[in-house]
Order: C-alpha cells, then sequence, then structure tokens
C-alpha cells in the first residue's frame, strides 16, 4: 500500500480567515452509485474502493474539521455545503453528523444557511424530514432532465418523474429553500425536451434553479463516445439557444437570474456560492475539496484511502496549495464579478480594460448601472469570451 503524504500549509493563511465576511465550509462526500457519464467530479463507485465504508469517511471527516477548526482558531461558519458525489447515499443520521461535527468544531451562526445535494433517488419523506430537524435548510436535487433519452445520454440513473416528487417531498417536510439542477445542450436533446424539464422544475415549487450546458470532460465516458463519432460535439449556437430558452421560461414564471446559471425568487439564492462568487473564504474538507483564505488556495488529497490514512495520523491531509498573486486576484474579481446580476464596480477596471468595457458595452455585451458593469441579455450568452475581453 502506498503511503500518503501531506504538504504543510503556509502559517500566513489561517490569520486570514480572521477579516470579515462571511466564512463557509464545503464538505465534499466522495460516494456515487454509479459514475454518470459526463461526471469528473472526485467520486468513487463502491466497486472502485472495493466497498464504501461512509463510517470511516465521517470519522476521518471529524478529524479534518477538528484540526481544521484548532488551526484556524474555529470561525463560525455562515454557511455549510455537503456536496460530491451524492451526500444522500450516506443516509440521514449520517448527514446529521456530518453536520454535528462542523456545529461542534466551528460553531454556526444563527441564520446559518446549510445546503445538502441530494440524488432523488435516495431520498424519502422520511429522509427529509430527519435532515430538517438536523439543522439542514437547504436541499439541491440533481434533476438535469426529464426526457428519458436524455437521461439515458447523461448516465443517470433516476426516474424522470423521481424529482418532482422528491422536492414536493422536501417540501411538505417544511424545507422552503429547494433547489433543482438542470443540464441542457445533451446530444439529442430536444427544445421540447428542454421546456419541459424546466416546467417541471416549476411545477415541483422550487425556489431556485440552476441550469448548466453540457460540457465535455476530457477522461469522462461522454468524451470517449464524442471521440469515437457515437455523440456529435454540443454546437454553441444550439447551447446559446437553449439558454435563451431556460431564461424565458423562468424570467416568466418570477424567477431572475443572480448569477449566469443560477435562477431564483427573492431572497432564494444561495448563499454559499455567493460565498465564492464574491471573494469570501471557506474550508473545504473531504477527499479532494478545496479552499480558500483570500489570497491562498489548498486543496486536499484526492482519494479517500489516502485522506483516512492522512487523518488516522492526525495530520490535515492537504496535498497542494497556490498563492495567487495580485493579478491572479484580478483576473477573478473580473471574471466573477462580472457573471453576477449586480455586476462588477467600474472602480475595479484599469485605464485599458476601462476602454475595451466601453466597447463591449457600444457592442450591446455590457451596460453601465451606475457605477457597476452588468452583462446584457446577450452578454450572458458570451461570458466568458466578454470577461476574456475584457481582460486583454
Amino acid at each position: 500500500m502506498t503511503t500518503a503524504t501531506a504538504v504543510a500549509l503556509p502559517e500566513l493563511a489561517p490569520a486570514r480567515f480572521d477579516q470579515h465576511g462571511p466564512f463557509g465550509v464545503y464538505v465534499h462526500v466522495p460516494f456515487c452509485f454509479t459514475r454518470c457519464g459526463y461526471c469528473d467530479f472526485n467520486t468513487y463507485t463502491p466497486a472502485e474502493l472495493g466497498g464504501a465504508n461512509p463510517d470511516a469517511w465521517v470519522a476521518a471527516l471529524a478529524r479534518e474539521l477538528e484540526l481544521a477548526a484548532a488551526r484556524l482558531g474555529g470561525p463560525r461558519a455562515d454557511t455549510v455545503f455537503v456536496g460530491g458525489g451524492t451526500p444522500s447515499l450516506l443516509g440521514s443520521a449520517r448527514l446529521a453528523a456530518v453536520l454535528d461535527h462542523v456545529r461542534e468544531h466551528f460553531g454556526l451562526s444563527d441564520d446559518a444557511e446549510v445546503t445538502t445535494e441530494a440524488n432523488p433517488e435516495s431520498t424519502s419523506p422520511e429522509f427529509f424530514e430527519s435532515i430538517l430537524a438536523a439543522g439542514y435548510t437547504r436541499v439541491s436535487l440533481g434533476m438535469q432532465s426529464v426526457s428519458p433519452r436524455v437521461l439515458a445520454t447523461l448516465d443517470r440513473i433516476h426516474s424522470p418523474g423521481r424529482p418532482v416528487a422528491a422536492a414536493r417531498e422536501a417540501s411538505a417536510a417544511g424545507f422552503e429553500h429547494l433547489n433543482i439542477d438542470l443540464i441542457y445542450g445533451t446530444p439529442g436533446e430536444t427544445d421540447d425536451d428542454l421546456l419541459r424539464s424546466v416546467d417541471a422544475a416549476l411545477e415541483a415549487g422550487v425556489d431556485h434553479v440552476s441550469a448548466y450546458s453540457l460540457i465535455v470532460e476530457d477522461g469522462t465516458a461522454l468524451a470517449r463516445r464524442v471521440r469515437r463519432g457515437e455523440l456529435p460535439v454540443p454546437d454553441n449556437d444550439v447551447m446559446a439557444h437553449r439558454y435563451e430558452l431556460v431564461d424565458s421560461r423562468l424570467r416568466a414564471a418570477g424567477m431572475d437570474w443572480y448569477e449566469v446559471s443560477n435562477w431564483g425568487r427573492a431572497g432564494a439564492a444561495c448563499r454559499h456560492n455567493l460565498g465564492y462568487w464574491s471573494g469570501g473564504r471557506w474550508w473545504g474538507a473531504g477527499p479532494g475539496a478545496h479552499g480558500y483564505d483570500g489570497t491562498l488556495r489548498f486543496w486536499n488529497v484526492k482519494h479517500p484511502n489516502a485522506y483516512a490514512q492522512l487523518l488516522g495520523e492526525m495530520t490535515l491531509p492537504i496535498a497542494g496549495f497556490e498563492e495567487l498573486s495580485e493579478a491572479d486576484r484580478h483576473t477573478e474579481e473580473v471574471m466573477l464579478g462580472l457573471r453576477m446580476r449586480e455586476g462588477l464596480a467600474l472602480a475595479v477596471l484599469d485605464p485599458g480594460e476601462r476602454e475595451r468595457a466601453e466597447s463591449a458595452v457600444d457592442d450591446g455585451l455590457l451596460c453601465v448601472d451606475g457605477d457597476r458593469l452588468v452583462l446584457t441579455d446577450r452578454g450572458r450568452l458570451l461570458a466568458d469570451a466578454v470577461v476574456r475581453s475584457l481582460l486583454g
């Protein structure tokens, strides 16, 4: 067996978590029942692990949170996000234990937002009742599509109607904040497939929808199928059209965009994700999780066995880190700020960037709203290109 090794974070990193602003804890659950063909996340099936041991993972996570809180002086968490992977595979009792460990070592602010992702097939009315009682305030359900052929192409295993039923069960249990994830642009998808998926999300009564264009990631089963010519490469013009369909339908239903890929009713924006996009600080716990202190980005070892081994030795399982330069931080501020509805403060831009911004305004890609620069509807379709042109 290979011995896992870790690196030490610089001593300067912890102090930055004490700066004013929200502090979040992200918990990565590395388990999935099967691997979806489009997914390149750090996840493992039971077969890949030789049998998953979620109790051992929870025990290792508790040790990481203990060590992290001691290192940082225990800032209280304003947001917690349990993602994956498939957190709902842990079951409600283990998810409750995860939150208990965060609460024990960091503490939670009085109005903390606590989210867990969930696969609809591994939930039930009792599951939602239990995690609500444990302190979770928000659930994000993976729907992706209601079209059987789209789900088959994505290798999703849930039935088309299960996400809507799960959302209704979560609402009946008492959850006020519910998200549904959609993917658009899958080969074989039609406009009608997408609109039926959006309508299903709305009929489920959720107050938040995230919609992402399908990206063919290297190393995935989907990428291999595209490379063999079994599936076409997603078309950019089709993607733009599908985005417009999603945006139009959601806005007509009272959900406005607050980030390029996210729509919500008033008060429904995901505060944890807003922390990422606005330069907040967070600790990433779990195999492969990333953290950020405002200057330093750091990440854990990926494999659950290596993660558990290091924590068994009471060693933070840090695999590496990078210190962002002032130019790096500026690039991220521009890139992330422009993706949000509130836009980017003009004062952030240097003279050359302001000049390029004026050209983008003339081209109808950006508009000036007071002292801020905001993407237009057309600009959202080309957000990445707008950012690149702005930065020169």
